[in-house]
């Protein structure tokens, strides 16, 4: 990477869950190596080490941005269109302090303010796209725990709305909840059996 340049990485959490929305974020740190130690894909950091490591990234970027993409959003216009609509909000939001934008994966959304390359497996790769995978992780974590208390027969605290045994189960026995995306074939078929059976 040349050290001169300023790097926007960008990356989301939350494309494959039920429920909850999908939180997408960019991180832009100065030239030169990201100034912050233990930065990895967030997958790989225990729940603790990302949120020690979330203000950290917000005290030392030059630049972020988080969108959180609502479920209402999503079942409009489809998981990946919501996402890619994510991506152009924070991108909007910081190239003008970046000279490169790299986004997590192998899709460039159109329609970007300034050019931009997909780095596939860029969350393993890319210290820049790390950091934006963090923020986006937390966030979304922290809406889950708030719709857990919410709605508590759930479980998002657990599963944070991914498909899980009792996830699923739940959604059987209650039907889906307004943090539930509709367009999701689970979801669907809970809500479909919770009308058959007179609920």
């Amino acid at each position: 990477m040349n050290e001169l340049l300023r790097v926007a990485g960008v990356d989301e959490a939350g494309r494959g869950p039920l429920a909850g929305p999908v939180v997408v974020a960019a991180v832009v740190f100065p030239p030169g190596r990201a100034p912050i130690n233990g930065l990895d894909d967030s997958k790989r950091l225990t729940a603790a080490k990302r949120e020690l490591m979330y203000p950290r990234i917000l005290e030392r970027a030059s630049a972020w941005a988080i969108e959180v993409v609502d479920v209402e959003e999503i079942d409009a216009r489809n998981i990946l269109q919501a996402t890619l609509h994510g991506m152009r909000c924070v991108v909007a939001r910081v190239h003008a302090q970046a000279d490169e934008i790299r986004i997590d994966g192998n899709i460039v959304p159109s329609g970007l303010p300034c050019a931009a390359t997909a780095w596939v497996g860029g969350d393993a790769r890319c210290r820049r796209i790390m950091a934006a995978s963090i923020l986006a992780k937390v966030t979304r974590d922290r809406i889950m725990l708030a719709l857990d208390a919410e709605y508590p027969q759930y479980g998002f605290a657990s599963h944070k709305g991914y498909g899980s045994p009792g996830h699923l189960a739940a959604l059987r026995t209650h039907g889906p909840c307004p943090a539930h995306r509709r367009s999701f074939a689970p979801v669907q078929a809970a809500q479909i059996e919770q009308t058959t059976l007179g609920f």
